[in-house]
């Protein structure tokens, strides 16, 4: 299948096809003893992602675990469906987002304020998981994958309170769901993923300084693919999330209300991103995955409680 990469030590990457395009959302598939997936992308995707993992040999009994960065439906919305598709699976998700996955019914309502109709054709609808099937982590966990093989889960919380960074014990793979932000492999453009409502600047500089502290062989975004240069990415995840907290601060003492916020901050860093000199196509990818308006918003929403 031309969605599925193999990147060595038994890791497969899965483009979950989000809203149908390529290159958006990753799934990862570890193909241990104890097959796990990490991240399914939204509901929409279930099938893309199944379909995917069939193709490499785990049918619907085979799979152990199913573990989620976060809660947000780009990355766990189809956590029920393939709930549904795999029904042996334990689903492993931080104790923060643990009841959100067993009763969806705020977190899909508060999705619908944001999104509003584009939420359909988005992410579709997060299913309930029984709640005997979901583990929740603590700060710290680990994830059986076999032969001694783990996947320690590690508490990331400066993008959403519900986030963990994984560490896989045989390849030194850190999945890093959003907490070190968006990585564009098509131009290695990276910048911070900052909505509402959990940013907090130390928070997510704390989270950083955790993944570099892991010392991990090398980065897995869920948007998007393998990065080899690990410490020099993590410096400019910090470094990009003070760029945007302080361009944002600027329009927060000057008064600006949301939208003109948003113009200056998107104006003022154009330059960093090669990804908005190219074609639309990439330029409307990287505004999908990590939108100044929510960045704006959720930065705005943090200044709000630490200086109103």
């Amino acid at each position: 299948m031309d969605n599925i990469t193999a990147l060595g030590g038994d890791v497969y990457e899965i483009d979950t096809r989000m809203a149908g395009y390529a290159g958006i959302t990753a799934g990862y598939l570890i193909l241990g003893d104890r097959p796990c997936l990490v991240e399914t992308g939204t509901s929409t995707s279930a099938p893309v992602v199944r379909d995917a993992l069939a193709s490499l040999g785990v049918g619907p009994d085979d799979l152990a675990t199913v573990v989620v960065t976060h809660i947000h439906l780009d990355h766990a919305g189809g956590v029920g469906d393939i709930a549904e598709f795999f029904p042996q699976a334990q689903i492993v998700v931080h104790e923060k987002g643990a009841r959100h996955l067993a009763d969806p019914s705020r977190l899909m309502a508060s999705a619908r304020m944001v999104w509003g109709d584009r939420l359909d054709t988005l992410f579709g609808e997060l299913s309930p998981t029984e709640s005997e099937r979901i583990v929740a982590l603590g700060d710290t966990g680990a994830i059986d994958l076999g032969n001694g093989r783990t996947l320690s889960s590690h508490y990331s919380p400066g993008h959403a309170k519900h986030h963990v960074g994984l560490v896989d014990s045989a390849t030194g793979d850190l999945y890093v769901g959003d907490a070190a932000g968006v990585y564009l492999p098509q131009t290695g453009d990276l910048r911070p993923a900052t909505p509402p409502p959990d940013f907090d600047l130390q928070t997510a500089l704390d989270s950083i300084a955790l993944f570099q502290a892991l010392g991990p062989q090398r980065l897995l975004f869920s948007h998007y693919g393998p990065v080899g240069a690990v410490q020099e990415t993590l410096e400019r995840s910090a470094e990009e999330l003070r760029v945007w907290v302080d361009l944002t601060k600027q329009a927060h003492q000057e008064g600006m209300d949301l939208d003109h916020a948003v113009a200056m901050v998107r104006d003022r860093t154009r330059e960093r991103y090669t990804a908005l000199k190219s074609d639309d196509e990439t330029a409307e990818q990287f505004e999908l995955l990590s939108g100044a308006p929510s960045n704006v918003a959720g930065i705005l929403h943090w200044l709000n409680k630490v200086s109103p």
